[in-house]
């Protein structure tokens, strides 16, 4: 069982569409793009990727392009979590299938388990591979977090259970983790604009949504940071902070598609229901931001 520290950047790719339709060439040109650019790694279909949208087959058929495409010169973390445990098991086993390196497992949303149940949906899927398992906690889309006695169990249980994705905004929680496990866990910003705090308190990456926009940038603010160099990780991220807070002005991830659409990296921001394109009155605030990224 491959149990690599992730480090670096990460990238949750959006899924590029046409008229609602994927853009397969498109997705191929973005993977492209992304590895040229240093990225670390790609993690297809998670929220970013519009998987509560995409069907099973789709889901599925992303995440073994993109494993295709990245032809092992970077690791596929494939997002495959749902909030119920039988279409989590599905996703898992599939993705696993379809040769990805590692399994994004986001806390199910909407209905709300327990901590117990926690330990039980996620014990079930760590069962049933030995791909890595990457946790993913982030309150503010499913109400509930992974607690730390409960992340504990996880790590002492299961050892294909090494990682998680923090998107929690707070940066104690990476201490508090890091505290409780020490070598034992890595723990990965989920959000851009904590990524330079979570890194100076031992987190090792990030899994971003604006490295879709500014991989370079991101590459160089997080491999700065990693190598001690925070003069230049916190110019960086002071450059780069509009854009982060403005990647989030509606709901994700439409303004990303429409900022790649303006810096020619997609052809159409198009999304799907429920979610809508950027509306009119968001977009000077982020072309600003864009702007000032690129300069």
């Amino acid at each position: 069982m491959d149990q690599t520290r992730y480090q670096g950047v990460f990238t949750a790719l959006v899924t590029p569409m046409v008229n609602g339709r994927i853009a397969w060439s498109e997705l191929d040109a973005l993977v492209e793009r992304q590895i040229e650019a240093g990225i670390d790694g790609l993690v297809p279909v998670g929220t970013t990727g519009e998987s509560p949208t995409v069907s099973m087959d789709e889901h599925v058929e992303i995440v073994r392009h993109v494993v295709k495409k990245a032809a092992g010169r970077v690791p596929v973390i494939a997002g495959a979590g749902a909030n119920s445990t039988d279409e989590a098991l599905h996703l898992t086993r599939e993705c696993d299938r379809a040769g990805a390196d590692a399994l994004l497992q986001v806390t199910p949303y909407y209905n709300k388990p327990s901590q117990e149940g926690l330990l039980r949906h996620f014990g079930a899927i760590a069962e049933a591979t030995k791909k890595p398992i990457v946790l993913y906690s982030i309150p503010g889309r499913a109400v509930i977090e992974v607690a730390i006695p409960t992340l504990v169990k996880l790590v002492e249980r299961h050892e294909n259970i090494r990682t998680i994705k923090e998107a929690g905004g707070r940066v104690f929680r990476a201490s508090q983790m890091i505290d409780a496990l020490g070598d034992k866990i890595t723990v990965l910003s989920g959000e851009d604009e904590h990524t330079v705090p979570y890194l100076s308190v031992g987190a090792t990456g990030v899994i971003s949504v604006a490295s879709n926009v500014v991989p370079e940038a991101m590459v160089k603010m997080v491999h700065a940071a990693l190598a001690g160099d925070y003069a230049t990780a916190r110019a960086m991220h002071q450059k780069l902070y509009p854009l982060f807070r403005d990647l989030f002005v509606e709901p994700s991830p439409a303004p990303c598609k429409y900022a790649m659409v303006k810096a020619g990296i997609i052809s159409s921001d198009c999304v799907r229901l429920p979610l809508a394109e950027l509306s009119a009155a968001s977009r000077p605030l982020l072309d600003s931001s864009l702007a000032k990224a690129l300069a």
